[in-house]
Order: C-alpha cells, then sequence, then structure tokens
C-alpha cells in the first residue's frame, strides 16, 4: 500500500489549482516536449485498435492525443482526485469519455485489478513514488507491445534540483517528497519483464525511453 503520508503529499501537491493550471496550459498549448518526443515514438509503430494504460495521467495529454491517433480505449489511472477531475472535464470536451476507464489511486494498490494494455505511459510518474520496484514491475508486465517512460536523469543538476524541491517541501510541512531513481534499475527491471529498448532521448532534466516487447 502507498504510505498514508505520501497519499496525502500528492493530493496537497496536485492541488486544483495546479490542475487547473495544467489543463488551461494544455487546451493553449497542446502536449509539452518531452510528451511530445514520446508520442511520436509509440505512434510510430501503429495504433489502431489498441488499448492503452495511462499511469499517472495527468490531465490525460498523452491518453487523448493515443485514442485521437487510432486507440480504440484507455484506461486512465491517477492518484490526485483533482488532476483525475481535469482528465474526466477534457475527456467529455474531446468525446473521449465513453471510451475511457478511470481509476483514482495509486496504480501499485490497483494493480491486481487492471488487465494488461497493448500501450503502458509513465510520464514523469517514476520520480513521484518511493517504491520504483514495484512500480515498475507491475506496470512493465501489463505492457503487451509497448512501454513508455519519462523520467529523471541521473546528474549534478537533478540532484541539485531534487534536493531544492524536497527541502521546500518540508518547509511547506507538505509530506510528498521528489525521487531520484537509477537509471540501471529502473532498465533492468523493465527488462526483467521481458521488454527490449527502442528509443532513448534525453534533456538536461528528463529522459525519455520506449520498450518492446
Amino acid at each position: 500500500m502507498m504510505y498514508c503520508s505520501h497519499c496525502c503529499g500528492i493530493e496537497k501537491e496536485f492541488d486544483q489549482k495546479h490542475a487547473a493550471r495544467d489543463l488551461k496550459r494544455y487546451r493553449k498549448r497542446g502536449p509539452g516536449k518531452t510528451t511530445r518526443w514520446l508520442l511520436d515514438t509509440i505512434t510510430a509503430w501503429g495504433l489502431h485498435g489498441n488499448v492503452v494504460l495511462d499511469i499517472g495521467g495527468g490531465v490525460g495529454a498523452i491518453t487523448h492525443s493515443l485514442l485521437e491517433a487510432g486507440a480504440r480505449k484507455a484506461i486512465f489511472v491517477e492518484a490526485s482526485s483533482a488532476y483525475m477531475d481535469a482528465a474526466q472535464e477534457e475527456a467529455r470536451r474531446q468525446g473521449h469519455f465513453e471510451r475511457m476507464t478511470f481509476l483514482h489511486g495509486n496504480f501499485v494498490d490497483l494493480a491486481e485489478h487492471i488487465p494488461p494494455a497493448d500501450i503502458v505511459t509513465l510520464e514523469r510518474v517514476l520520480c513521484c513514488y518511493p517504491d520504483v520496484h514495484t512500480l515498475v514491475r507491475e506496470s512493465a508486465a501489463r505492457a503487451q507491445k509497448i512501454y513508455g517512460l519519462v523520467y529523471p536523469v541521473e546528474g549534478p543538476m537533478t540532484r541539485i534540483a531534487w534536493l531544492v524541491i524536497n527541502s521546500y517541501l518540508r518547509l511547506k510541512r507538505n509530506p510528498f517528497r521528489v525521487y531520484l531513481h537509477p537509471t540501471e534499475i529502473v532498465n533492468d527491471l523493465v527488462q526483467s519483464q521481458g521488454l527490449r529498448q527502442i528509443f532513448y532521448k534525453r534533456t538536461l532534466l528528463w529522459q525519455i525511453v520506449v520498450f518492446a516487447r
């Protein structure tokens, strides 16, 4: 089970104010740069009739793009109630609501009830979760074709940034924390589920990795 303090921290950090801001930005600009790189790689493999599992999907940028590009349906998992509300609002606006199954909560806690999907995505999710081993194993095991990740690069910049962020969260008495999980461990966990890396790109802070079965 997710630690209660971490769960409460997610609700506090990813609140209605943040969700409204991100939804407004998404409607104005579309998916962000790292999201677009992930989407371009996934859509190149073809989406017709596929099922998507989007874990920690935020306002739904990945899900809506993949449904628009030909995916048949999507399972959308989000731990923040504010972001879940925003994603559902956007799904109705885009006409995708009936093709989406919405699950509110921690994916690891819900995993045994979630079926496999052709495409599984976690964008900027690993850095929000303390138990990377269980999160990656459970999510990668459900990827029948494609598994896409966006998570922090290990390096001085991210270490400093994460230290500053966590210090600020402590000052605010918010139990939420950000995490910097080693790339080697993440890769080993994914590959242990029978997936191989087919795409890699990085920015100063983020790495975009796609695996295929």
